[in-house]
């Protein structure tokens, strides 16, 4: 049995993201499940292993790393991965793309924020759904226009999967979930549709992940 062990939510973002390259490095893991929808992540088991207490948590190579992007950074690192072009102004406008969902869209859809924008809105009607659509339609129409420095070749920065789609995935999966409107999201669309049939992709989706 693999040594590496992924403490991880199935439907967190975050946690999806890092599933996704654990599968483009071939690293077997052990899934440990924290159920946010329960609390557990406020536990003091968890809050042990992260102060944040957030998913994911990721131990390998006898480290304990929290951070999706950080994660995802050392497993790049030390596995290869190629996630972000060599060419530093590339690299720089790639990684911006990323860091568009990653760290502008994500964290105010977040399920603690739209959970804490439902209570103080006295969970008026429509709540959070109507909060997901205010941010993540405008944050995927701004990440559809900036595709447009890039050729999707099939993937959004190039042949190969990049960080930009390691962070695109997941979201898609929450625009779905709350019903943002895509259809002329071109771009982002074929993005998807390529990203889906990777079995690096497919197998880290949450319905693959879900409690049975």
């Amino acid at each position: 049995m693999s040594g590496v062990v992924l403490y991880d939510y199935w439907r967190s973002s975050a946690s999806y993201r890092v599933r996704i390259a654990l599968n483009l490095a071939g690293i077997t893991y052990r899934a440990v499940s924290v159920d946010l929808v329960a609390g557990d992540h406020k536990s003091d088991a968890h809050l042990r292993r992260n102060p944040q207490g957030l998913v994911p948590v990721l131990e390998i190579d006898g480290l304990r790393l929290t951070q999706s992007l950080a994660i995802i950074d050392y497993l790049d690192t030390t596995r290869g991965l190629g996630l972000l072009p060599a060419e530093p102004g590339i690299r720089a406008q790639a990684l911006a793309l990323a860091q568009t969902i990653a760290i502008d869209l994500h964290p105010v859809c977040n399920l603690s924020v739209a959970r804490h924008a439902t209570a103080l809105s006295g969970n008026a009607e429509g709540m959070p759904g109507n909060w997901m659509n205010h941010f993540i339609r405008p944050g995927l129409l701004a990440f559809e226009a900036q595709l447009g420095g890039f050729q999707q070749t099939p993937y959004c920065t190039g042949p190969q999967p990049g960080l930009a789609d390691l962070c695109l995935v997941p979201q898609m999966y929450n625009a779905r979930r709350y019903q943002v409107d895509l259809t002329d999201l071109t771009r982002i669309l074929g993005v998807a549709a390529a990203c889906a049939k990777h079995p690096a992709f497919a197998a880290a989706h949450p319905d693959q992940h879900a409690p049975t």
